[in-house]
């Protein structure tokens, strides 16, 4: 499951050294805080949880969206609308790995570090626990869909644990080994059919292929890397919104509920290289996402959807002049948007989280108690 680190003495090592450098700023940041009262939270009326994650996405970027394609946008349609910080344990800017991990699991870590301890990064003693698994464990369908390869930082954090957000080959394996229904996104080049098969998964590489599958079936897609186009590239490679889709229809037949993460990726990408044109598509698209997902919702009756991000991307700056321009190539420390429909007890109306209180918040609605999701623990200023 985890990358070894050499002997076992080497790994005691490891930790204790990450014990000993970390354990003066995790005692005097552990504080109070609302989440300590997780009754407040609980929604008995919701079922379903689709969580929606831009990675790289800030206020900003759905500004500079808006006014260079003069649209509005479903995320605008939200009534409840807050803010995340995103810091990791170890840095004021955050990671995707760091950052996925607080959202996947109420624990803030190290940057590089996938749902696992800093004081234990090899899990040589315990990992904390991630909401998919939290939710597989008590009979709800689960999902984790992508635009980023299968094994990317945000979508390992709700799949996997691994001390190194690099070691594909054991993330993949962590994956295969879950209780997960569906896994989808563009190859990595370590999925394969045999251990798909291995595993009791189906396996999908085109569009026709996904569109086949039947409810009951277990999948894991290894698509091309051109999933963040608006439109399909060709037949057989689907968009984030045909993929969210899909999934959503193979999920929703069940009495116990679902969970679903679904990340588009390509956000942060096109911030990394300041390409606006492509970055302002990639915000499109998700959108497109989620203004199915509200139509769902709002059909159904009994779905929280969450639309959040791990960090920002590109530090988007306003103008003089009124319009927006990258002055970063990089995260920043920006606070990123917290958007909720189903649910008034996720988050208020202009509320500032820190990241990691999202996916606790998210349990308790879903009306999982403290010793199926430990909050004390996960209280980090």
């Amino acid at each position: 499951m985890l990358s070894s680190l050499g002997s076992l003495w080497q790994e005691i090592a490891a930790i204790f050294m990450s014990i000993i450098m970390t354990c003066g700023s995790l005692f005097g940041a552990f504080a109070p805080s609302d989440t300590a009262n997780p009754d407040k939270y609980v929604d008995s009326e919701i079922k379903n949880v689709i969580f929606l994650i831009g990675d790289g996405m800030g206020f900003n970027h759905l500004e500079k969206a808006k006014q260079e394609r003069n649209i509005t946008l479903s995320m605008d349609t939200f009534d409840i609308k807050g803010a995340s910080m995103t810091r990791s344990l170890s840095a004021a800017v955050t990671d995707s790995a760091a950052g996925g991990t607080a959202l996947a699991t109420g624990e803030r870590t190290y940057n590089g570090g996938i749902g696992v301890y800093m004081y234990d990064p090899v899990a040589a003693f315990s990992y904390p626990k991630n909401i998919t698994e939290l939710c597989a464990e008590n009979g709800m369908m689960t999902g984790v869909i992508t635009t980023d390869e299968t094994s990317g930082a945000t979508p390992a954090a709700f799949s996997a644990h691994s001390s190194d957000r690099g070691n594909t080959e054991d993330i993949t394996n962590d994956q295969f080994a879950s209780d997960i229904d569906i896994i989808w996104g563009a190859a990595n080049g370590v999925a394969s059919k045999g251990l798909a098969k291995q595993n009791g998964f189906e396996y999908v590489t085109t569009y026709d292929e996904m569109m086949a599958l039947e409810e009951g079936s277990r999948s894991f897609a290894q698509f091309t890397n051109t999933l963040w186009n608006l439109e399909q590239s060709d037949a057989n490679t689907p968009t984030l919104s045909q993929m969210t889709a899909k999934a959503i229809d193979l999920l929703d037949d069940t009495d116990e509920g679902f969970f679903l993460m679904v990340e588009g990726a390509h956000i942060d990408k096109h911030s990394h290289s300041n390409d606006d044109a492509s970055m302002t598509e990639a915000v499109v698209e998700f959108d497109k996402t989620i203004q199915y997902v509200l139509e769902y919702a709002k059909n159904d009756g009994e779905t929280l959807v969450v639309v959040t991000a791990d960090h920002e991307t590109g530090a988007i700056t306003r103008n003089a002049d009124g319009t927006y321009s990258f002055t970063s190539g990089s995260h920043s420390d920006a606070n990123v948007p917290v958007l909720v429909y189903g649910s008034s007890k996720v988050i208020n109306a202009g509320e500032i989280l820190n990241n990691y209180e999202i996916p606790i918040r998210i349990a308790y609605t879903l009306g999982f108690t403290e010793d199926q999701f430990p909050y004390e623990v996960m209280i980090a200023a």
